[in-house]
C-alpha cells in the first residue's frame, strides 16, 4: 500500500458554539477522509471581508489515501452535514463550519472545481500562523517559498489572538499506552503488513516488517513443495532469528512502542504445514535454541481472512510465485495458527475476523479494527 498524501486543511467557524462546530469537524475528517496527524494552536481572528463576529481558526496536517478531488468533496460534504449554508451573492457571510483545502502535497491544479495550492492562503495571516505551528518548513509549490517565509513577508496586518482551549485528535482515544511491542500475524495476503505500516505511521511507532523478498527459496518453494521446504524454513528462521534480533538491539522495549508484521513463532506453525514429521521434530529442536533468546510480543493481533478473501488478496498483489498457492495449503496454515492461540493460553492474542472488511481501502474499517485491538 501506498504511504498516502499529507494535505493541510484550514478550518474555521464564527456562528454559534464554534468550538463543537470545530470539534465535530475533526472528528468527520478523522472518520472520512484521514488520519490527523497535527493540529494547530487555535486563533481567534476578525472576520474579512464582511461585518461578523470574530472567527476561530485552525490548521490540520493530515494524511490520507484519498486523491485531491476526493478530498475536497469530503470536505464539502462535511461542511453541509454541520450546517454550512453558501450564498451565490459572490459576498463573504458567516459560517458554522469552513474547511479550505490549502495544499495537496505539492500538487499544483487550477481547475474549475478544484485549484491547489489555495489561491489567497499566502495572503491570509490567519492561515499562515497556524500553518507555521505544524508545518512551517512546507514549501509552497508556486512560490518556492516556505510557510515560515511567507509568512515573514506578509502584509496582512490583523490581529490574532492565541487560544488556550484545544482540540482534541481522535485518534488519541485509542490507548496503546499499557504495550511495548505488538505483532501483527495472519495468513499469506491478510494485510500483515499493511496494517502494521498504518499503526506506525497514526502512532508513532517503530517498525519492524519482515524482509520475506530477499528469501532465494520461496519461488523455489512454490514450485517444489517437497525438494525446498526445509531449505526454506531453516533460512526463514534463520533470517527472522538475525532480523529481529538486530532490529530489536536498537531499541528499547520499555520506551519504544514497536509494531512488527511477524512473530518468530511463525515460523513453527509454517514448519509443522510443510515439513515430514522427521523433518518437523529435528526443526522444532533447533527452533526453541534460538527462540528462547527472543524478546516477546506483549500482543498478539490475528487477522482472519477466509480462503477465498486470501486468494483475492494474493491475486491482487500479483506475486508472480503466489499464484499458484493452493487453497487447501491456505487453509492449514489459518488451523495451525488457531492450534497454536489454542495451545498457547499464556499469549496475549485477539482474533480479528476481517474478511468481510477492507481496512486499506475504507478507513471506517480500519478504525474498527482499532477498537477491537483497544477493547
Amino acid at each position: 500500500m501506498t504511504q498516502g498524501q499529507t494535505v493541510l486543511i484550514g478550518i474555521g467557524s464564527n456562528t454559534g458554539d464554534t468550538l463543537n462546530h470545530l470539534q465535530a469537524a475533526i472528528d468527520a475528517i478523522h472518520t472520512q477522509v484521514g488520519s490527523i496527524h497535527q493540529i494547530s494552536t487555535l486563533y481567534q481572528t476578525p472576520a474579512l471581508g464582511f461585518e461578523g463576529n470574530d472567527f476561530i481558526n485552525g490548521c490540520l496536517k493530515v494524511v490520507t489515501q484519498l486523491d485531491a478531488p476526493q478530498v475536497l468533496a469530503k470536505l464539502l460534504a462535511i461542511e453541509t452535514t454541520l450546517g454550512r449554508v453558501r450564498h451565490n451573492d459572490g459576498h463573504y457571510h458567516s459560517r458554522t463550519i469552513d474547511l479550505d483545502l490549502l495544499f495537496y502535497g505539492s500538487l499544483i491544479s487550477k481547475s474549475e472545481h478544484l485549484e491547489l495550492p489555495h489561491p489567497r492562503g499566502h495572503e491570509r495571516l490567519f492561515v499562515l500562523q497556524p500553518l507555521v505551528d505544524i508545518a512551517p518548513d512546507f514549501v509552497h509549490p508556486v512560490l518556492n517559498k516556505t510557510i515560515a517565509a511567507l509568512l515573514a513577508i506578509c502584509e496582512d496586518k490583523s490581529v490574532l489572538t492565541p487560544l488556550n482551549d484545544r482540540l482534541i485528535n481522535p485518534i488519541e482515544t485509542f490507548d496503546f499506552s499499557n504495550y511495548n511491542f505488538i505483532a501483527v500475524e495472519g495468513n499469506i495476503g491478510a494485510g500483515k503488513t499493511s496494517l502494521a505500516h498504518m499503526m506506525s505511521n497514526d502512532f508513532n511507532a517503530k517498525k519492524i516488517l519482515e524482509r520475506f523478498a530477499d528469501n532465494p527459496f520461496l519461488p523455489k518453494f512454490y514450485e517444489d513443495a517437497t525438494r525446498y521446504a526445509f531449505t526454506l524454513e531453516m533460512s526463514f528462521l534463520a533470517d527472522r532469528y538475525q532480523q529481529i534480533s538486530d532490529d530489536l538491539s536498537q531499541l528499547d522495549l520499555f520506551s519504544d512502542f514497536i509494531v512488527s508484521d511477524y512473530d518468530v513463532f511463525k515460523s513453527l506453525i509454517f514448519s509443522k504445514i510443510t515439513l515430514s514429521e522427521e523433518e518437523f521434530m529435528l526443526y522444532r529442536k533447533l527452533f526453541y535454541q534460538v527462540y528462547k533468546d527472543i524478546a516477546r510480543p506483549d500482543m498478539y493481533i490475528y487477522l482472519y481472512q477466509n480462503t477465498e478473501r486470501l486468494q483475492e488478496n494474493i491475486k491482487l498483489r500479483g506475486r508472480d510465485y503466489e499464484q499458484t498457492i493452493a487453497s487447501s495449503y491456505l487453509e492449514k496454515i489459518n488451523t495451525g495458527y488457531l492450534e497454536f492461540i489454542k495451545n498457547h493460553p499464556e499469549f496475549n492474542v485477539k482474533i480479528i475476523d476481517i474478511s468481510n472488511r477492507d481496512f486499506i481501502k475504507n478507513r471506517i474499517d480500519y478504525l474498527w479494527i482499532l477498537e477491537q485491538i483497544c477493547s
